[in-house]
């Protein structure tokens, strides 16, 4: 298992409106990303910053690279457009992060 971490922007004062729409998931999703091998994957949010910051594992052959073509994801991303930033194609601006320290 691979762990990784990303950061993401959600608009102002949209916080519980995200909150409230990764409350009610699709159970889709839900399998589509553990069919891509994802799993344990938690996003916090920096409310003075809006900035929000997930981390998740994924399996070593992990087929993730693919969700972005897949039509589910893309209606994610059209979902949640409105309360985030994200690119022409409604894929949220990810930022990864490095891991500059683990304690296990």
């Amino acid at each position: 298992m691979e762990q990784i971490a990303f950061r993401m922007q959600l608009n102002p004062e949209q916080a519980g409106v995200y909150r409230q729409r990764h409350d009610d998931i699709w159970p889709e999703l839900v399998t589509l990303l553990k069919e891509a091998g994802v799993s344990d994957y938690s996003i916090f949010l920096h409310e003075p910053t809006n900035s929000l910051f997930a981390v998740l594992k994924r399996k070593t052959d992990h087929s993730m690279d693919s969700l972005p073509l897949e039509p589910l994801m893309q209606r994610w991303w059209q979902h949640m457009a409105d309360i985030m930033c994200t690119n022409d194609n409604y894929e949220p601006v990810v930022e990864p992060l490095e891991r500059v320290f683990y304690l296990a």
